[in-house]
């Protein structure tokens, strides 16, 4: 099964991170919002399908949920649980690439899948337990990523991101590691170990 991605505004939820983000003068609107929300649509339409399908061959890991909500709201740090994202007005692109980012780690918790990958994680935790956990969850995340975004988009596109997100020592590591020793290679000894 292959899930549909729904994109959501809530006006209530939006407003908690408005008030966090009081200071920001160029909050977007609400309005702003839902055209951005049609914008990102159009372009996650053309990949969500494949993009789904891919990530779930590769990881071995099954989408439990018919669908999956993603909020979007004017400015927040991305999580994925609830999927929440931000408008990203600079590169409308890199919401995507901050979309499949956060439903990877959506993949691996999704119902059984935490179970069913237990042994891949044990072997990840044991093989860098000198690195900080957010470093460690993310070695097999952007190792999966580099492939989607090889598969599906560019070298420039994944350049893009690690250079965006080096501010953050945790996912620089992991980026460097992924880097090191190739994604391909992570993704393997991950995938070996998830149980049929």
């Amino acid at each position: 099964m292959i899930p549909e991605v729904i994109f959501r505004y809530s006006w209530f939820y939006d407003q908690n991170f408005k008030k966090i983000h009081k200071k920001e003068k160029d909050y977007p609107s609400h309005k702003n919002i839902l055209d951005y929300i049609k914008q990102v649509q159009k372009l996650w339409g053309r990949y969500e399908k494949e993009i789904l399908h891919e990530l779930s061959v590769i990881t071995g890991l099954k989408w439990k949920e018919k669908r999956i909500t993603c909020y979007v709201v004017g400015r927040c740090i991305p999580f994925s649980d609830p999927l929440t994202l931000p408008v990203i007005e600079k590169y409308p692109d890199y919401f995507i690439d901050n979309l499949v980012h956060e439903l990877i780690h959506q993949l691996f918790t999704q119902n059984g899948n935490i179970e069913k990958s237990k042994r891949a994680w044990n072997y990840i935790n044991r093989k860098y337990r000198d690195k900080p956990f957010n470093t460690r969850i993310h070695i097999p995340l952007h190792a999966i990523h580099s492939h989607i975004y090889l598969r599906f988009f560019n070298e420039k596109r994944l350049s893009r991101d690690i250079k965006l997100i080096k501010f953050l020592p945790e996912y620089k590591k992991s980026w460097e590691i992924v880097r090191e020793e190739g994604y391909k290679k992570i993704i393997s000894e991950f995938r070996e170990r998830v149980k049929s």
